[in-house]
């Protein structure tokens, strides 16, 4: 199921690598998703980062929603608190994707996206694992796109969470593997 070095028809999406987001699984995770980066760009993939964005007075959050309506409160990812982590070089050709709610596809154009460009296979990481992953491999495998879960680009705060979802729930929509493992695929 990985994609293999002649289909232009696949996209990283790099999800959450947010300043806060990184802070609170810690930095660990920044080595692999460069790796993963340099290897989509390399192979002419389609680089996306997916982050957590919104207007200044938080229109888009209703008091209803529990994860979001704290945000709302702090002043957190409204203009330059919702850029990417610095580790992370957003160059010309990649895209950034602002998202309202968990899943990379939540109050967006991403799919129209992907579907413009032609994607079928989506290789996920992100930050949490048990939040923008999950939601996003579901959301991916029900709109019939082909779905990679880098293990060693996705983290979360609760390890057992984290390890239950990529040995036992994604297997179930997703290949999952590391990030040099699937560069070695791509012959790279």
């Amino acid at each position: 199921m990985s994609p293999t070095p002649e289909s232009p028809d696949t996209a990283l999406l790099v999800m959450d690598f947010q300043p806060e987001i990184v802070s609170r699984v810690g930095e660990e995770v920044l080595e692999p998703i460069q790796r993963a980066i340099a290897t989509a760009r390399s192979h002419g993939f389609l680089v996306i980062f997916i982050k957590v964005g919104f207007r200044p007075g938080y229109p888009e959050v209703s008091p209803a929603n529990r994860a979001f309506s704290a945000l709302a409160s702090g002043g957190a990812f409204v203009g330059e608190a919702s850029r990417v982590h610095p580790a992370l070089t957003v160059e010309p050709g990649d895209l950034e994707v602002a998202k309202k709610r968990i899943s990379a596809f939540a109050g967006n154009d991403l799919e129209m996206i992907l579907r413009a460009r032609g994607i079928r296979t989506l290789v996920l990481s992100g930050i949490s694992t048990s939040g923008v992953v999950l939601s996003t491999v579901r959301a991916a495998a029900d709109l019939d796109y082909r779905v990679l879960v880098l293990r060693d680009c996705c983290a979360d705060g609760d390890s057992e969470v984290h390890r239950v979802l990529l040995d036992k729930v994604f297997p179930r929509q997703a290949e999952v593997i590391d990030a040099r493992r699937w560069g070695e695929d791509l012959g790279g």
